[in-house]
């Protein structure tokens, strides 16, 4: 077992990644001190998998488990799902000695999280991440959210977990098409921090898709050692951690102008990117072998690279809405080299339109 932590003085966490770490729950609920009741939020495609087995690793750490199921999908990231969850945990005997399980992908990890944030005022929770895109990426770094109608993410609150448990066996039920959206995030990873990632992504790429454990080892492990950095290192997005955000401006416009209903996060993120890698070359930061380059990648993995039928001036006015824009003004994380990313807030929205125009077609 690996265990990483991410560094923020007192609220400081570690991340256990392993195979068949799922029972170190009842350790880590033991140490947090949880007194009485713990809610497992989880959905409708995770919850008949693995809600049996984490229920009773809080029973045997001398806790009440109360399972709070959702529906599965981006459909559920709203205010009335808080609503929800909050009225179960009162009825479920919840209190502040009380903690909340995140036991599912992006979305249940984004809600849950929001939700214990909220309730009480704040009572500490466990991400449990089941998918790839909450293992490699949204399980750490502490952003909850949920969507509003005209922007995604735009409800939430910085509230870190008190534990992060990758349990990569679990990985065994994720439908293909979800692990290969999940992958978008750790290919994100490589281009804005480490080349040698990319690398392993570029050549891995077959056993990685057939699940072998081995093989996403590494990017599952890299990919949680450079969020948990720069998350240390920027808690709250004041600086160096909207790197992450390659892809994501142009990403969540597009998921925000198609309803959140027409692609999958990562496959959102994997269109993102290849607008971002072109306003990089528009800028005249890379040459078209990084272009060519990341379109290889991505198509490798079966992510989407083009979308003839984009909504250009939908998405635009969406992103418009990002939480990055200040002043009006937006902000554009985009390559300079392999491995590393630049801000730039001189971006012109001709130029974010031309992005998004290249996404048309393929090359």
């Amino acid at each position: 077992m690996n265990v990483i932590t991410v560094e923020l003085g007192a609220r400081s966490y570690p991340i256990y990644l392993g195979e068949g770490v799922l029972p170190e729950l009842k350790r880590v609920l033991q140490g947090m001190g949880v007194g009485g009741a713990v809610a497992i939020v989880t959905d409708t495609n995770v919850g008949p998998l693995y809600a049996e087995q984490t229920e009773a690793l809080v029973r045997e750490a001398g806790l009440k488990p109360v399972t709070c199921v959702m529906e599965a999908g981006e459909a559920g990231k709203r205010l009335a799902q808080i609503d929800f969850l909050c009225g179960e945990f009162l009825a479920g005997g919840l209190d502040r000695s009380s903690c909340v399980v995140a036991l599912g992908g992006g979305v249940v990890g984004d809600v849950a999280g929001f939700a214990a944030a909220s309730f009480m005022r704040g009572i500490p929770f466990v991400q449990i991440p089941t998918t790839i895109v909450a293992q490699v990426d949204s399980s750490v770094g502490g952003k909850t959210a949920v969507n509003h109608a005209s922007g995604k993410n735009i409800i939430g609150a910085f509230h870190q977990p008190s534990a992060v448990i990758i349990d990569m066996t679990l990985l065994a039920t994720l439908p293909d098409r979800e692990l290969k959206a999940g992958l978008a995030e750790a290919i994100k990873h490589g281009i804005i921090a480490d080349e040698g990632l990319f690398a392993h992504l570029e050549s891995n790429a077959p056993a990685i898709l057939n699940k072998d454990l081995a093989a996403l080892e590494l990017p599952i492990r890299r990919s949680c050692e450079i969020k948990g950095a720069v998350v240390a290192a920027d808690e709250r997005e004041g600086g160096v951690r909207a790197n992450l955000n390659y892809g994501h401006t142009f990403g969540h416009g597009i998921e925000a102008a198609t309803a959140y209903s027409r692609f999958l996060h990562g496959e959102a993120v994997a269109l993102g990117m290849c607008a971002a890698g072109f306003l990089s070359l528009d800028l005249g930061l890379v040459g078209i072998d990084f272009l060519e380059r990341q379109r290889a990648c991505l198509a490798a993995y079966g992510l989407p690279t083009a979308w003839s039928e984009i909504p250009v001036d939908a998405t635009l006015a969406a992103m418009k809405h990002d939480k990055k824009v200040r002043a009006g003004t937006m902000k554009f994380v985009v390559a300079d080299r392999m491995g590393h990313v630049v801000h730039r807030t001189d971006v012109t929205e001709a130029q974010a339109r031309a992005a998004l125009e290249s996404l048309r077609t393929e090359g």
